[in-house]
């Protein structure tokens, strides 16, 4: 118990030395980029640099994860700790558990922080901050099905929650039956909420019998019952930094529809897969290491296990960002190469288990 708390104090500490000082660096870095196109006021210019950091954390997090793991292992070679507990009976599971319940209540905090939607859509606001100077840039001409109806807004202003300038087209046997037009519509208890609509009726037989085109006026009608305005938002927009709870209910909403739901699944995966690459990754990395530093080089190991891990961190995201473009199935792009290499990370425990430590 004493050696799980002193390693895991040391982890933690690295941690977030190393995670403070990449998002610093990458919120700089930006800063230092984008520094004409922040001419806005001081209240704005702040939530612009906090969304950047929770942008900057989603990202380096994982990352940061790994880095303080070889951190404080070369930590531990160094002072002779790591010999010293190997000579005292503990072995290589033991030493190695600290890092790994580290790193997965980590990743675990990490995907709760994805049901927090301004976390999860922080890159997208900053964005929009930078090019409009306001959170969310209204999105315009949106053109969708929901269940039998064809739906049109003109313009979503998604934290308003209401749009503008709505046509509802409703078929019946693939023949347009009627059309609902209204200059507004708000997002009200779980529905949008229309207070005054023509709708546009046509006959059944056009002829010159037949009554012709009849307009109606209705009030109070509410229409799409369970459409968020960001899932609106996100899911026809093509959008893929989803919270979970907007994923999720956008997923079962497409399903219902037998609308594609590659997106929303890349992004569920994005969020609940993904990130375990970590805990393997640690596990790999821990059994690759000397015991001790006559055996080992530090400089070339630590140079060779940070290489070897931004190379893989950068191919992981690689194939995430290919994924949420569908341009490769997200099983095949983010499940498969965290699954490889948890069933690598799982032999790599099992063949150790039981070996003796040697240098």
């Amino acid at each position: 118990m004493l050696v799980f708390k002193y390693i895991t104090f040391h982890y933690i500490r690295y941690f977030i030395i190393i995670l403070l000082a990449l998002v610093l660096f990458l919120v700089g870095f930006d800063y230092m980029g984008n520094t004409e196109k922040l001419d806005i006021s001081a209240n704005l210019f702040l939530i612009y640099v906090v969304y950047k950091t929770f942008y900057a954390i989603d990202m380096l997090l994982p990352l940061s994860l790994i880095f303080a793991m070889i951190s404080t292992k070369i930590f531990l070679i160094r002072s002779n700790a790591l010999v010293s507990f190997y000579s005292l009976g503990y072995s290589r599971i033991d030493i190695l558990k600290p890092f790994v319940v580290v790193a997965t209540a980590m990743i675990t905090l990490f995907i709760s922080l994805h049901s927090i939607s301004n976390f999860a859509r922080a890159d997208e606001f900053a964005k929009n901050i930078r090019k409009n100077a306001q959170y969310l840039s209204p999105t315009r001409d949106l053109f969708f099905t929901y269940k039998d109806k064809f739906v049109y807004f003109s313009k979503l202003l998604p934290l308003q929650e209401s749009a503008e300038n709505i046509r509802v087209f409703s078929f019946v046997d693939n023949s347009l039956k009627e059309v609902l037009v209204a200059k507004r519509a708000s997002y009200r208890n779980d529905a949008w909420l229309i207070k005054m609509a023509d709708i546009i009726t046509k006959p059944d037989d056009i002829s010159f019998d037949s009554l012709g085109i009849k307009v109606t006026q209705k009030d109070n009608l509410e229409i799409l019952q369970g459409f968020r305005p960001k899932m609106l938002d996100q899911v026809y927009e093509g959008k893929v930094n989803f919270s979970i709870k907007d994923a999720i209910d956008a997923y079962w909403l497409l399903r219902d529809q037998n609308i594609n739901t590659n997106i929303v699944k890349s992004a569920l995966y994005k969020i609940f897969v993904y990130p375990f690459f970590v805990p393997s990754l640690v596990v790999i990395i821990f059994f690759f290491v000397p015991v001790s530093v006559r055996f080992l080089n530090v400089s070339l190991f630590s140079f060779a296990a940070i290489i070897s891990s931004l190379m893989i961190w950068a191919f992981l995201f690689s194939l995430v960002e290919l994924s949420n473009h569908k341009t490769i199935p997200s099983e095949l792009g983010i499940v498969l190469p965290n699954l490889l290499l948890f069933l690598f990370a799982l032999r790599q425990w099992i063949k150790y288990r039981t070996s003796p430590i040697s240098d």
